[in-house]
């Protein structure tokens, strides 16, 4: 099985582009995620969404928007609000997780697969 996150921005607007990414899929929708961490002394958070995995194929899609949203248990905003109202119409609990923030990481690449270790040791998501 392939799993991969796909970053779709940081936040801003893309935000709008994740929510219909799980409006539009609802029957795909396995898990949803809110990455917590600090980068610079700021709290910031990732918003992702995980998809089941594709049959044919065994791909597992895991879209998300990286550290761009402040961490809304520090200051609430409208973006998680957002993110947040679609968990509840699609009926599915926002499973939050304190991370190391990806600035820790060489590259991009590294710090998605920490993340998937951390989704895959946790049982978030299948293991290979």
């Amino acid at each position: 099985m392939i799993q991969r996150f796909i970053e779709i921005g940081e936040g801003y607007s893309d935000i709008y582009e994740l929510i219909e990414l799980a409006r539009g899929n609802r029957h795909r929708v396995s898990k949803l995620f809110a990455f917590n961490s600090t980068i610079n002394g700021r709290p910031v958070t990732s918003l992702a969404v995980a998809f089941h995995p594709t049959k044919p194929g065994d791909f597992q899609a895991i879209y998300i928007c990286r550290e761009g949203i402040p961490n809304p248990e520090v200051k609430p905003n409208k973006r998680y609000l957002l993110f947040s109202e679609v968990a509840t119409e699609l009926d599915f609990p926002i499973i939050s997780l304190d991370v190391k923030p990806s600035t820790m990481f060489g590259e991009k690449e590294l710090y998605y697969q920490h993340l998937i270790g951390i989704l895959r040791m946790n049982h978030f998501i299948p293991s290979l």
